[in-house]
């Protein structure tokens, strides 16, 4: 029966053989695979060390073709410097030949004294091409017959023979022996510049060579690691595209936060300006008409109090105690006018108008309040910012700070306007701010609507600063002004 399911179904044993030949292929693939990575890590590393090796081989004769600059440089400033002390000493022995003055010997000898010394330093530590050179003999030759000639005059002078030591530094010998000796130091100096010139031209090959040699292991480097990584790049790929996704949801998710951050931030500016512009309306309304009521009965009284006759004592009495009423109805009515919209902020300006809302609060709350305001140029939605801010502020600080002192201040800075209100009250936790705490939370849509900044900094114990910080605006016309409560002379 198996015999014949055999011989009725060949496919099975040559699926078997073709299953077992995949498999040995995948295990010599795999190995092939590890043996590749294997030997481009060795090759990487062979790669890094030749690299290494060349690099500190050419560092090590760089650093030898410089040093051997430096010392040729050296050189030249070495026999620059002696051959201006041999011009010295020439002077002042020409000098001491002429005068006779020690002061002239004394300058002389330690001129001298000086050239041994250089040209002992010159001797020991110029490098042996310059040093053995004609040009360096030829030079040392010349400045030995010219300190033997000025020791000649020298002694002369020092036995009193000055006719002679006068005849041999005036001589045209002198003159020629000094010029020679100008032209050896011209010479050797020619020399090692040309030395320098060597120098620097077999830097710059070495420069080339370790150029090109690292090119070659970079290039070598490179395709050891393209070996590397051509074994992971499918990991990687599969990688990049997992990644892909999660960027695109994240994206996808942060798009929709920042949209409906933005409605909201829109729908709470609007909310905002629409309440401003309620208050407006409202202030105006009743500026007008109740303004205009209680103006009309104030003068109603006068009227009938000017035709009572003297001896009327109790309807004088009563005139006036309506009088008082009408005095504070007018007083309301222009407190809640002012708290719904601040005339004498576009009356006054916000200088003026902060000034009076202080004072009117530190004479409710009996807290001295001490202020620092500069003026400062802004357009009006800014201005009515920084007075809402003051006054929310104050509003805190007569509810919960419990304080004994306020500052309020406003600095004009060259590019914004700063309002800082501080008092050393109670304080409050940050970290602690409860969820309804819609004041603070309007201070800052506030501040932010207007690209500005605001910063709360309180300790429990130790007081409360409020800083805002509203960028100043591009200056624009500014339309005419609208008759706010207060500005009519019958609100009296």
């Amino acid at each position: 029966m198996l015999n014949y399911l055999v011989k009725s179904n060949p496919v099975m044993p040559d699926s078997a053989a073709r299953s077992r030949q995949r498999r040995r292929f995948r295990l010599t693939h795999e190995r092939r695979q590890r043996l590749t990575l294997q030997l481009g890590l060795v090759f990487a590393v062979l790669c890094a060390a030749v690299i290494l090796w060349q690099s500190e081989s050419m560092h090590a004769r760089i650093a030898r073709e410089v040093a051997e600059i430096h010392d040729i440089d050296t050189a030249r400033a070495a026999v620059s410097t002696l051959l201006s002390n041999v011009t010295d000493a020439e002077y002042e022995q020409r000098s001491y030949a002429l005068t006779g003055e020690q002061l002239n010997l004394a300058a002389y000898q330690e001129d001298i004294r000086q050239i041994e010394q250089r040209l002992h330093a010159l001797e020991t530590q110029t490098p042996p091409l310059v040093a053995q050179s004609d040009a360096m003999l030829d030079f040392k030759h010349e400045l030995s017959q010219q300190i033997g000639a000025m020791d000649l005059t020298v002694r002369l002078v020092s036995s009193a023979q000055l006719e002679a030591a006068q005849r041999i530094v005036n001589s045209e010998a002198s003159i020629t022996q000094i010029r020679q000796l100008r032209q050896r130091a011209d010479k050797l100096m020619d020399r090692a510049a040309e030395l320098v010139t060597d120098r620097n031209r077999e830097l710059r090959q070495l420069v080339a060579y370790s150029r090109v040699g690292l090119i070659v292991g970079v290039l070598a480097a490179f395709f050891a690691f393209f070996l590397y990584v051509r074994q992971t790049r499918a990991l990687q790929q599969a990688d990049a595209r997992q990644q892909l996704l999660l960027e695109a949801e994240r994206d996808a998710l942060e798009s929709q936060v920042k949209e409906r951050t933005a409605r909201l931030a829109e729908l709470a500016t609007y909310l905002q300006q629409a309440v401003e512009e309620e208050r407006a309306r409202l202030a105006r309304e009743l500026h007008d008409e109740l303004g205009a009521l209680l103006t009309a009965a104030k003068l109603d009284v006068a009227r009938l109090k000017s035709r009572l006759p003297a001896g009327a004592t109790e309807s004088l009495e009563r005139i006036a105690h309506l009088t008082e009423t009408l005095n504070q109805g007018i007083a309301l009515k222009r407190q809640i006018v002012e708290d719904l919209r601040p005339s004498s902020l576009s009356n006054l300006g916000l200088v003026t108008a902060l000034e009076i809302l202080v004072r009117e609060f530190s004479q409710r709350s009996e807290i001295p309040v001490h202020t620092v305001i500069e003026p400062v140029d802004m357009d009006q939605a800014s201005e009515l910012t920084l007075y809402r801010l003051v006054q929310e502020a104050l509003t805190n600080i007569g509810k919960y700070a419990k304080a004994t002192e306020i500052t309020v201040a406003l600095n004009n800075q060259a590019h914004y306007a700063e309002i800082i209100v501080t008092d050393n009250g109670v304080g409050f936790d940050l970290a602690q701010i409860p969820a309804t705490s819609h004041g603070l939370v309007g201070m800052r849509h506030r501040v932010e609507a207007l690209g500005g900044r605001l910063d709360i900094k309180s300790t429990p114990g130790h007081g409360t600063r409020v800083t805002g910080a509203i960028p100043r605006q591009q200056a624009k016309p500014q339309p005419a002004p609208v008759e706010t409560p207060e500005a009519a002379p019958a609100s009296v």
